[in-house]
């Protein structure tokens, strides 16, 4: 019998994020590893708040195993739409549908959105998932740069520049990975008017807004007008429950402009019948709750960032804008080595894990996840520096 095949559509599917975890295994096997490289607090010193633990344990018990409504539990779904209007998002429980994570909600969105030859708008560096399926729809995905030297803040003309006419739509990453970026609210509402301007809907990862470090977080669905804006958002990463797969996307569209649009959507949330039920019942109290967890989440971030800002910055070799948001970091190799070089040397030789600056679409970069506890921090910047110091032409 002849070897069975890929499909040729599998060539240019690829996430660093957990192609480097692959080599960080068979390498732990002989040498400690410091994990530096995923976005998951609850492999650190963090946990899932109670209550929501709690609230899905009674929702299992309560006998809520089913399938749910395909778009959600009723219940989450206007938890949602009721904490969005406090945000000033448009929005009823009708416009929210529930995913299996924010990726799921991605990966519906752009193969709904655009047709073979299409394109959407992302930024450079980009968190790969769009990438991968950008390439797995056929779709392309332009990269508009942002500004390492302002703190990777939006620049929107930098925007205009990547519009064609098959263009559909812009995708912000706020706060952004993997840079830590915090965008200004003028910047924000220059792009509502571009997308305006050029016919576009706004698509809005808003995964990490409550993990605002410094500045101040806005929702760009607060200054949509007549522009069409679908917000991502979940408990993965503001309520460490990564591993719930619990994620919505709401639809603003205050001109009525999407209908089509959504309502196919929706469509390929029938198809895959709904999402993981009883976690949906977490959604409520978690919104609806005084969020107590956020205070010494933050400020242990805080703490971190700083530790990790300061001390690659003292390498000579390496510098860092400073992340205002969320747990990532996204240093510049500024000597003679190739960026998948320079993580997969430090993981064989130091043991630290990081993920290469390509994997996001920007070379001579690297991610640093500062969620490890402050020792552990430490040690592993101790090691990339004595890295840096032996490899550094």
């Amino acid at each position: 019998m002849k070897k069975i095949m890929a499909a040729d559509r599998m060539k240019n599917i690829t996430y660093a994020i957990r192609d480097i975890a692959v080599m960080a295994k068979e390498v732990g096997k002989t040498k400690k590893i410091i994990a530096l490289n995923v976005g998951d607090p609850n492999k650190f010193d963090f946990d899932t708040p109670y209550e929501l633990k709690e609230a899905v344990n009674r929702a299992m018990l309560d006998g809520h195993n089913y399938y749910s409504d395909s778009a959600g539990v009723d219940e989450a779904r206007e938890a949602i739409a009721k904490h969005n209007k406090k945000m000033g998002i448009d929005c009823t429980e009708n416009d929210v549908l529930m995913t299996t994570g924010v990726s799921e909600g991605i990966s519906m969105c752009i193969a709904a959105l655009a047709n073979k030859g299409e394109n959407f708008l992302g930024p450079k560096p980009t968190y790969p998932v769009y990438t991968a399926y950008s390439n797995l729809f056929e779709v392309e995905n332009r990269l508009y740069p942002l500004d390492e030297e302002d703190e990777w803040e939006l620049k929107p003309e930098e925007i205009e520049k990547q519009i064609t006419d098959k263009t559909k739509g812009i995708v912000l990453i706020n706060p952004n990975n993997p840079t830590g970026g915090v965008y200004e609210k003028n910047v924000l509402k220059e792009v509502v008017e571009i997308a305006g301007q050029h016919n576009l809907i706004i698509f809005a990862d808003e995964i990490y807004d409550m993990l605002v470090l410094d500045g101040e977080m806005h929702h760009i669905a607060e200054f949509s007008k007549d522009v069409p804006v679908v917000t991502f958002n979940g408990l993965a990463k503001n309520f460490l429950a990564p591993g719930w797969r619990c994620g919505w996307m709401t639809f603003t569209d205050r001109a009525e402009t999407m209908q089509h649009y959504k309502d196919a959507v929706f469509q390929l949330g029938r198809a895959r019948l709904c999402t993981i039920t009883p976690q949906q019942f977490a959604v409520k109290p978690a919104l609806e709750g005084g969020q107590p967890h956020l205070k010494e989440t933050i400020e242990k971030l805080r703490r971190r960032r700083d530790i990790v800002y300061k001390r690659i910055n003292e390498i000579d070799g390496l510098s860092m804008a400073k992340p205002k948001a969320a747990f990532y970091s996204f240093p510049k190799i500024e000597f003679s080595m190739d960026d998948k070089e320079f993580c997969i040397n430090l993981l064989k030789e130091e043991g630290v894990t990081t993920v290469y600056g390509s994997g996001f679409n920007m070379p001579e970069h690297f991610r640093l996840v500062f969620l490890a506890d402050e020792e552990s921090l430490n040690e592993a910047l101790d090691k990339i520096e004595a890295f840096v110091k032996r490899n550094k032409k």
